[in-house]
Parts: structure tokens; C-alpha cells; sequence
């Protein structure tokens, strides 16, 4: 998910996923945030990347933080493009 060609890729799969949604999954979605355990283990390595004191573990374990968040992020607004097109 590193490069632009991935991203559309990647948008590419997910909107037939989208059009599975009902207006509640949709909606749920779309609403969806993380817990606090897994947002405050994000933040230590975060901290640790900018510190620059990151293990290779630890950046194995950040990269697969970051390519969840892109596709959470990416089907959030394909879920929220299905609610708008619904109301």
C-alpha cells in the first residue's frame, strides 16, 4: 500500500465490497474507531519511529498498524460514499 498504483488497486477491490453493505453495516462502518488498547500500542510506536529506536519487530508490527489503517480508512469512505448515495 505504499505507492499510488496500490492504493487504486486496493480502492479497486474494495468498492464491490462496498455495494455488499446495507445502510446499517454501512453506517457501522463508517463510525468504526479503534479501541484504546490497540490506538495506545499505535502511539508508543509511533513515538519509537520518531525517536528513531524502533526494532525491526516493532516496524514490522507499526507497517501492519499503518496498511490496516489505510484499508480501514479507504473502506470507511466507501461506506460512507454507500450512505450518501442511499439518503
Amino acid at each position: 500500500m505504499d505507492s499510488p498504483a496500490s492504493s487504486t488497486v486496493l480502492e479497486d477491490l474494495l468498492e464491490p465490497l462496498s455495494q455488499c453493505l446495507d445502510e446499517e453495516s454501512a453506517r457501522r462502518v463508517a463510525e468504526f474507531r479503534i479501541g484504546p488498547s490497540v490506538q495506545a500500542r499505535v502511539e508508543v510506536l509511533a513515538a519509537r519511529a520518531n525517536e528513531g529506536t524502533l526494532t525491526e519487530e516493532d516496524l514490522d508490527e507499526y507497517d501492519s498498524f499503518i496498511d490496516a489503517a489505510d484499508l480501514i480508512a479507504i473502506l470507511q469512505l466507501k461506506a460512507q460514499q454507500r450512505l450518501q448515495s442511499t439518503s
